[in-house]
Formats: structure tokens, C-alpha cells, sequence
């Protein structure tokens, strides 16, 4: 029996929890359904004021991919099929090492519906998606997407 109060021996107290936080997202898109070209989805989070990237953290022992695709229909209102992976952002969140997993996922059906996570969307050309998020570190999932649409060199 261990006859410290913690139970921890003489390890002394545990350190503050530094795991990082798992999330997923998807960078969406679509043919417009006016002039068949490239548009990507943003999402426009009102607690944080940003354009973003649909995404989220993922439930406990749930699946990257699958959490991904579960942010974009909470999100976007949109099914979505996911091809490539993109890559993982990496950042500091609240004082907490954050990772998010990215995917190209072309939407196939829904309707967006404004609610308290998100309150709007837009479907944008790439071009303008890159000067319309608000974190830089967001505009270079622009450049890997549109690397997926080329025949490698």
C-alpha cells in the first residue's frame, strides 16, 4: 500500500495535461452550379468571428476520416465524398497543442441550414477562398486541393 496521499508514491503531483487535441476537417468543394467551375466551402464560426475550414474535434475513439465527414455535414448541411489527404495543420488552441486532419471531399448533396456553430457559408473560387480565410496557415490547404485536380509532373 502506498503511503502517500496521491497514491503516486514520491512522483510528487502529475503535470498539467499537454495531449494534444485531435480534430478533423474536410476542405469542400463543388463544380458551381452556374459555370461548372472549382468553388471550395467556408464556414463563418460567430463565436470566433472567422472563415474557416469545415471542421472539429473528434469524438473519443472516433475515426479521422469519419469525423471529417460527420464536421461537414454538422456544419455545411452537405454529404460528402473524401479522396485525397491533405495536410494536418498543427497549432496551439487555448494553451493546448491542437492537430486537424484534412481531407478533399467533393460535396453531393445538402442544403446549409444557420445554426450555432455556423452561421454562414460561401462557395468561393479558390483564388478568392485564399484572401477570404482569416488564418494564413488555412490558405495552403487551397494550394494542396487544387494539387489533387494535376496529373503529377
Amino acid at each position: 500500500m502506498d503511503p502517500t496521499p496521491s497514491g503516486r508514491g514520491d512522483r510528487g503531483p502529475r503535470p498539467a495535461c499537454r495531449l494534444t487535441v485531435q480534430a478533423a476537417g474536410c476542405v469542400l468543394w463543388r463544380r458551381s452550379p452556374v459555370t461548372g467551375t472549382l468553388e471550395v466551402c467556408l464556414v463563418h464560426r460567430p463565436k470566433y468571428g472567422d472563415w474557416s475550414w469545415p471542421k472539429g474535434k473528434l469524438k473519443r475513439g472516433e475515426d479521422a476520416l469519419a469525423g471529417a465527414l460527420r464536421e461537414v455535414a454538422e456544419e455545411t448541411g452537405h454529404s460528402a465524398v473524401a479522396a485525397a489527404e491533405l495536410p494536418s495543420a498543427h497549432y496551439l488552441a487555448n494553451g493546448r497543442p491542437k492537430r486537424v486532419r484534412y481531407w478533399a471531399a467533393e460535396a453531393i448533396s445538402g442544403t446549409f441550414t444557420p445554426n450555432d456553430e455556423v452561421d454562414r457559408v460561401l462557395w468561393l473560387p479558390p483564388h478568392r477562398a485564399r484572401r477570404r480565410l482569416t488564418e494564413p496557415r488555412d490558405a495552403d490547404l487551397v494550394d494542396a486541393l487544387l494539387a489533387t485536380f494535376r496529373p503529377p509532373a
